[in-house]
């Protein structure tokens, strides 16, 4: 779950990290400040202080504008069961869609580190904030083009639900036409341009998230004091962390609306947010966030291309500020003084040659470095781990709220709410617990393994409870294929034959007395309805239903489910497994640094982010998407083709969610089991080279000792 919170965009570095700032960014003038062009001025005494001069308010900027980055990001995850619900998608396209973000930003990503500081950064990060509020907006245009939402079949003529769905002769012909009628080209045309369109709104948030982290973050580390780099990326981390949590809250508050919240039917309408049928404001969160990122996005326009370095070290606790990284030998103190060897090391790190490559020579060098790093095993094992956790991670974070909301019958508001206050915040802790353990305990290769394996262990033994926390699906009339059990569930055979109840429509009504569900009145054989006005809201009930018991009345909405009561401790389950594996971010992140050249450092996190993004964030949401559909026992039919599930199997859905995280779980404690093999084995072979006499040396010392005795004879 730690790959959950990663950073959005690959990271030129890792926090602490000092990068290679070129001579001429260090060798900043005193006094001197650059103007917006990037050039010096020749008078700078002339010069006023500016608050676009100063690194604290570029962190202050970055810090918010990633918040609402990240927060436009998580959203459609948030809502992604009301979008299937309103434009009729299922699973594995909804998991795509959430995906597709991942396309544009992984086409580009690599090409930052050419770029590097050739560009005017901060108006590079404004344009691509801009291109993330265009797509925010885009992403609304479909419910704008679309017509009404219309949770039942009558035609727009008629008020909503008067008369729906009943067991009444003379709809016959009527039904069969209205459904024939609402069938026609231009109907296809749009459902395509609106697909079409939103898929090109997520490509476009992608393309537009490219420069604003790795940009960002290599404009503060270039022009903070080297001493307060470290807290200015932890503070910018921390902030945007909350980005995630965020979205969820966002989406919590935005699917309690109606969706044509904008253009309300005049009679209002008789649905609650527990209706199956309702559909959330899912749009209006879009334009909040696109709105956050406009305004955020107004001062990068205004920085300069480059600032004076920060000449001020923060004083306050100054200890706190040390990196995390063990004292550096002397051997690498004395970088000044480089062996030819060394330099012709050097000479292969894409970091310190992609300034003065070409775009053609640099696509050709980037293979040949990027073969030599994934050659290292600890690196391929902890990239396959922390792909592993970030399949995991992106699976639970698009489809987790449409889980709970099958599962236990709750609203999509309330599954976003469980998920910001509990899952997201234990997973920030968990990050924060790891860094501190990491820090505190001053833990070298082998404790960051041995960390790693446990909280991966302890994440996998949270998550074997999970597949008994649940219940199976009620029974549905004329669905349900239960062993030993007839399709056709009526108490009364052949009860609804005269109904000529239509086939695609959705109005469902429980019979509460046996738990049995009906698609729609008519199914279960009701001619009348009943509105009973209540404080605050107003439901509905069905009479004289010649499929139920005594007659009704049956209320509208689906029977809810028999085990509600677990959501909380499913949910604690979750969090804390989330925690756990969290834990691991840091000290992972870590071997990695640790255990590659000091020279690649800065290639094998671009390396590790791009593969995270290829393998995991890219491919998940549809693998999970796709595994459950095929739990699906009931497609509502949109003019001939497959359109969204209206029933699931609870326990298959159940067990193929929580066994497709179990198996990347599995998978994730697999590399971290050999990583630790691995750095045993290599701590095993050190500590025989130190204890065992080096035949090859005491040579080489007998050689120089004899050639000495003629030297002193001689003298």
């Amino acid at each position: 779950m730690a790959s959950f919170l990663r950073p959005h965009n690959w990271v030129p570095g890792p926090v602490g990290e000092e990068l290679q700032v070129p001579d001429k960014d260090a060798k900043a003038m005193v006094g001197t400040e650059d103007t917006p062009g990037g050039k010096a001025s020749p008078n700078p005494q002339n010069l006023r202080p500016s608050v676009f001069h100063s690194i604290k308010f570029f962190v202050f900027c970055h810090s918010l504008l990633q918040l609402a980055q990240l927060m436009m990001s998580g959203y459609l995850k948030s809502s992604i069961s009301t979008v299937e619900k309103r434009f009729g998608l299922s699973s594995q396209t909804s998991g795509l869609l959430a995906a597709f973000n991942e396309v544009g930003n992984t086409a580009l990503i690599v090409f930052v580190s050419y770029f590097g500081s050739r560009v005017h950064r901060p108006r590079l990060i404004g344009c691509g904030a801009i291109l993330v509020t265009l797509a925010g907006v885009l992403m609304t245009v479909p419910h704008f083009i679309s017509e009404p939402y219309r949770y039942d079949h009558t035609s727009p003529d008629m008020p909503q639900d008067f008369k729906a769905s009943l067991c009444l002769l003379s709809t016959k012909a009527p039904a069969s036409a209205s459904s024939n009628s609402s069938c026609s080209s231009y109907t296809e045309v749009r459902h395509l341009a609106v697909v079409g369109i939103m898929f090109t709104a997520q490509t476009l948030l992608g393309v537009g998230g490219v420069p604003i982290q790795p940009f960002g973050i290599s404009y503060i580390d270039d022009f903070a004091h080297n001493s307060n780099s470290p807290l200015y990326l932890g503070i910018l981390f921390a902030v945007t962390m909350m980005g995630p949590g965020m979205s969820y809250g966002l989406g919590s508050l935005m699917l309690r609306l109606y969706v044509d919240i904008d253009r309300m039917p005049e009679g209002g309408i008789n649905l609650t947010s527990k209706d199956p049928r309702w559909v959330g404001a899912w749009w209006l969160g879009f334009l909040i966030s696109a709105g956050a990122v406009a305004l955020a996005a107004i001062p990068y326009f205004f920085f300069p291309k480059e600032m004076p370095k920060e000449k001020q070290e923060l004083r306050f606790r100054r200890k706190g500020l040390a990196v995390s990284d063990p004292p550096v030998s002397k051997g690498e103190d004395s970088s000044s003084e480089q062996s030819p060897a060394e330099s012709l090391e050097k000479k292969d790190n894409l970091a310190q040659m992609a300034p003065d490559l070409t775009v053609i020579q640099f696509i050709k060098v980037f293979p040949r470095v990027l073969l030599r790093t994934l050659r290292h095993p600890i690196f391929l094992l902890v990239v396959l781990s922390q792909v592993c956790m970030s399949s995991t991670a992106a699976g639970m974070a698009t489809f987790l709220p449409k889980f709970l909301e099958r599962q236990f019958s709750i609203t999509a508001s309330y599954a976003n709410l469980l998920i910001g206050c509990l899952t997201i915040p234990l997973a920030i802790v968990g990050i924060v617990v790891g860094g501190i353990l990491v820090k505190r305990l001053r833990l070298g290769p082998m404790h960051c393994g041995s960390l790693c394996l446990l909280g991966a262990l302890c994440c996998l033994i949270l998550s074997t409870p999970l597949f008994f926390m649940g219940c199976s699906s009620h029974q549905i009339a004329g669905i349900s294929h239960q062993p030993g059990t007839q399709p056709g569930l009526e108490l009364f055979p052949g009860c609804m034959e005269s109904c000529s109840c239509p086939s695609d429509d959705f109005n469902p009504v429980c019979d509460s007395s046996t738990r049995v569900e009906y698609i729609t009145p008519c199914h279960a054989g009701c001619t009348s309805r009943v509105v009973q006005e209540v404080p605050d809201k107003s439901q509905v009930f069905y009479t004289n239903c010649s499929c139920v018991a005594g007659g009704g009345p049956v209320p509208a909405g689906s029977c809810d489910s028999a085990c509600s009561h677990l959501v909380l401790p499913f949910m604690i389950l979750i969090s804390l497994g989330a925690a756990l594996a969290s834990v691991t971010h840091t000290p992972s992140f870590m071997l990695i640094l640790r255990g590659v050249k000091k020279e690649d450092k800065t290639l094998a996190v671009g390396i590790q982010f791009m593969l995270m993004r290829v393998l995991a964030w890219m491919p998940s949401p549809v693998i999970h998407g796709s595994a459950i559909d095929t739990t699906c026992v009931y497609w509502a039919q949109s003019c001939g083709r497959r359109a969204v599930c209206r029933y699931y199997d609870h326990d298959l859905l159940r067990n193929r969610f929580i066994g497709l995280q179990f198996f990347f779980k599995i998978g994730s404690l697999a590399c971290f089991a050999l990583i630790l093999a691995i750095l045993r084995q290599q701590d095993k072979e050190e500590r025989t080279k130190a204890t065992i006499p080096n035949p090859g040396l005491q040579q080489q010392l007998l050689a120089s000792e004899a050639k000495k005795e003629p030297e002193e004879s001689r003298v």
